[in-house]
């Protein structure tokens, strides 16, 4: 896979990590959306991923706007450039045609025991964690439309519960029941 994220990025004179960090905003949502989100995501710190930004920025791939509550916060999003940059090179393509031939059933088992050990080795190390919202303890379903962050107290639509969230918290054997 890096080698695909550094083939995605040569045309344009981009590292790995730049591609990375737009695959992350394309999944983040609104309370993911900030360099030092980001620089959590990757395991980076503050100051690479400010470059890593300043190079997104002055080649037009990423947008930085105020946050419309707290106007101190900075938050990011790709730009339209940006959007076809990971359109044109889709560097996740490689995974899928990877993965074309392996049942469904072992995908999702894979995918589950790899899910078990990264949550593990967070908690081992007492790193970030990130997940899906509607996977989240905090999503709340208002309606068939409609959820709540039991957290932030903030409506969320379908499609932003399948973005990633940084205040992610695993849902216990509790919460499902």
């Amino acid at each position: 896979m890096r080698s695909e994220l550094r083939k995605s990025g040569t045309d344009e004179a981009l590292q790995p990590v730049h591609v990375q960090a737009l695959i992350y905003l394309t999944k983040a949502n609104r309370y993911s959306n900030t360099p030092q989100a980001l620089a959590d995501y990757l395991g980076l710190t503050k100051g690479t991923v400010s470059q890593t930004l300043l190079v997104l920025d002055r080649r037009g791939l990423i947008e930085r706007y105020q946050d419309d509550v707290d106007r101190r916060v900075v938050r990011l999003r790709l730009s339209s450039d940006g959007e076809q940059f990971l359109t044109d090179n889709q560097p996740t393509l490689a995974w899928q045609n990877a993965t074309r031939n392996i049942s469904p059933n072992r995908i999702r088992n894979a995918v589950s025991a790899l899910r078990e050990a990264l949550t593990q080795l967070q908690e081992d190390n007492e790193g970030a964690t990130f997940g899906v919202c509607h996977n989240c303890s905090w999503c709340q379903k208002l309606s068939q439309r409609i959820y709540r962050c039991g957290r932030m107290g903030d409506r969320l639509s379908g499609p932003e519960t399948r973005r990633i969230c940084r205040i992610y918290e695993a849902r216990t054997a509790e919460d499902a029941a």
